[in-house]
């Protein structure tokens, strides 16, 4: 499996399968459309990755299930359509019944001439009229035409500012028989991943033909991204995005961080890893808490990093697939192995230079500091400890051929015992011992002690040709 399937949003209980317990953050948002009945815009607004798209059809069933009429369009999947208001309008017609028909067909006949194209262009409408006169009779119609298409711009002006009017009543009248008791919910997802001009039409719109009474617009954003697209659309860097976005949007919200202990449990489930860790040769070996490591660490490294919820799924679904070039009885350094994976994704320049051996391990020590900066002394110390001498030793004998590595520890001759030849970052003892005593008891495991760095490079660029 490289990627999981969608979750399954089961209509009776939507939020069932959901791992982040976000139910309690959709009830949020039910209780401010509930409360203010007014059309208004509310933005959803998380980065790209952080599970939107699922939050919002998971909380479009939970509001069917309170009997809120509700409208779900993907403006990236249907970006193919010029004019925004013909898409709006048909997904608006999904709530049609028999008796609010006629009242839909008094909309859309208001909204006809608001389709219509522009007039054409002053140039082209000189040419196409003028053609073929000489200069000077060119010139005196020139004049002429330019007071007829003003006069008629003028006049086409009016009639506009009229159907814009006329629309918006005639929705007002539809809307008003739709509701029911409860604002129509219109939920517009994707609208930062489709064309920049077409998401800037969907909010003009939404602004000028659709801000009526008992119709909530729900906009399931990344503000950055959007913002992206205005200045793309405008030509300009120099606009203020998030002052031109405050135009439409008058409620803005964002999901809270999921629990990363949770999305990494579920993802570890989901993608099946005990079918390879918990297989009865390793369980009855010395492999046998590699699973267990192997998900310890990721959730180190996840609740302590910025990573999106869809990245963590991509560094999952590399890990699952690498392991499928494991055999059973393999030495796998959990540890070791997804914390390269998790670079390789997050920062391809630290990977490749890991790779090449272009660090010294003293650097190699403070960027995994640097990956993990916030790790939490009271319980992830001795993780962590374990972490950076996995990382130390077996970059070591990798670094260097076998009679040529750096000795990381020596006997002392006055007391008979080891005593390290580097520091750790990690270990907080004055004299390391903990970290002293992995890298000992790491150099004297049963084979795995004399593997290298390189033996992972080998399984996981056998995938370096699969795209995530």
């Amino acid at each position: 499996m490289i990627r999981h399937n969608e979750i399954e949003i089961i209509k009776e209980n939507p939020f069932a399968n959901c791992k982040l317990d976000r139910k309690q953050y959709a009830n949020v948002l039910t209780s401010i459309v509930s409360t203010y009945a007014d059309g208004f815009v509310l933005a959803i607004n998380n980065k790209w990755g952080a599970g939107k798209t699922t939050f919002v059809k998971m909380w479009e069933q939970d509001l069917k299930n309170q009997e809120f009429q509700t409208v779900y369009f993907n403006a990236w999947e249907n970006d193919f359509e010029n004019n925004p208001l013909t898409a709006l309008m048909g997904e608006l017609k999904t709530l049609t019944k028999v008796e609010t028909e006629q009242k839909f067909k008094d909309v859309l006949k208001k909204g006809a001439y608001l389709t219509k194209n522009i007039l054409p262009a002053l140039a082209g409408a000189l040419s196409e009229k003028y053609i073929g006169k000489d200069v000077k009779e060119l010139a005196e119609d020139i004049t002429k035409g330019v007071a007829d298409i003003f006069e008629n711009d003028v006049n086409e002006y009016s009639k506009k500012k009229k159907s814009v009017k006329d629309f918006k009543e005639s929705l007002s009248k539809f809307i008003a028989d739709t509701w029911q008791g409860k604002p129509v919910i219109f939920l517009i997802d994707e609208l930062d991943r489709c064309r920049p001009d077409y998401a800037v039409a969907i909010l003009e719109q939404i602004k000028h033909f659709f801000s009526v009474s008992n119709i909530v617009f729900v906009l399931s954003i990344d503000k950055e991204q959007l913002g992206n697209a205005v200045r793309g659309v405008y030509g300009s860097d120099r606009i203020d995005a998030n002052e031109y976005l405050r135009r439409f949007i008058d409620v803005e919200y964002s999901i809270p961080e999921p629990d990363a202990i949770k999305y990494c449990d579920y993802l570890y489930n989901i993608f099946g890893f005990k079918d390879f860790f918990d297989t009865q040769i390793r369980l009855n070996s010395e492999l046998r808490s590699d699973g267990s490591n192997f998900l310890k660490t990721a959730k180190i490294i996840f609740k302590n990093t910025n990573v999106s919820l869809r990245q963590q799924e991509k560094i999952f679904a590399h890990s699952r697939l690498v392991l499928r070039s494991f055999n059973d009885n393999n030495y796998v350094l959990p540890e070791l192995f997804f914390l390269l994976i998790y670079i390789k994704h997050t920062n391809y320049g630290l990977y490749n230079k890991i790779k090449v051996k272009e660090l010294e391990i003293s650097q190699l020590q403070k960027e995994l500091i640097n990956i993990v900066k916030f790790w939490d002394m009271d319980n992830d110390a001795r993780d962590m400890i374990f972490l950076e001498a996995y990382l130390v030793h077996y970059y070591n004998n990798y670094k260097t051929t076998r009679y040529y590595r750096n000795k990381l520890f020596i006997k002392d001759e006055a007391t008979g015992k080891n005593k390290l030849s580097i520091s750790s970052l990690t270990d907080k003892t004055p004299e390391h011992t903990d970290f002293l005593e992995i890298l000992e008891n790491t150099l004297h495991r049963f084979n795995g002690g004399e593997l290298d760095m390189g033996y992972l490079f080998k399984k996981i660029e056998l995938t370096e040709a699969v795209k995530f």
